[in-house]
């Protein structure tokens, strides 16, 4: 069974990439929770008998110097995805951007040697690189590059479910067609 690698940049300003072996396909972050769902249950369509393997970007709060409300949406949007993602059926393995940014530090260098602006139109420039038939932007190309993080890394290694989704998962029953 072949693996199709779902990176997810969170937030409004994010994106969803998918890779299927070389090829990535990269999209806007759907806005609202329904749609995020729909969108998922696509990809599950669209790669049905697929192992489909999330790899979603734990930054696990705001940022510097937003309000509580707009951290309280942020904390909202990430339970709408891993909530869509658990009730697919989908794999979901969390990464820090620390981490998945260090995967790529002998192309790129570090993040604080550069002004965010300079960093991110690095980052875009290397997935563009890499992805040079898709077409790379500032929303999409952190995704790109965690999804190929993912499919270099992770599974390649099979990376444990977290204990946390394990006590979960034998907490709830498997209800037939509830999610369908």
């Amino acid at each position: 069974m072949s693996k199709v690698i779902i990176g997810i940049d969170p937030g409004a300003a994010g994106g969803i990439a998918v890779l299927n072996g070389t090829r990535v396909t990269a999209y806007n972050m759907p806005e609202t929770y329904p749609d995020i769902y729909n969108f998922f249950g696509s990809i599950c369509k669209q790669y049905a008998g697929e192992e489909r393997i999330a790899i979603l970007e734990d930054v696990g709060h705001g940022m510097p110097g937003q309000s509580s409300k707009a951290t309280a949406v942020f904390a909202r949007h990430n339970g709408h995805l891993e909530m869509a993602l658990y009730a697919l059926g989908i794999r979901v393995v969390k990464v820090t951007p620390q981490k998945w940014m260090k995967h790529y530090s002998n192309s790129l260098g570090r993040s604080k040697d550069y002004e965010k602006r300079d960093w991110k139109n690095k980052l875009k420039g290397l997935a563009q690189q890499m992805f040079p038939t898709e077409k790379v932007t500032l929303k999409n190309a952190d995704a790109i590059l965690i999804a190929n993080y993912g499919a270099e890394t992770l599974v390649g290694s099979s990376a444990p479910v977290p204990k946390k989704e394990k006590v979960a998962r034998k907490m709830l029953p498997d209800v037939p067609g509830l999610f369908d």
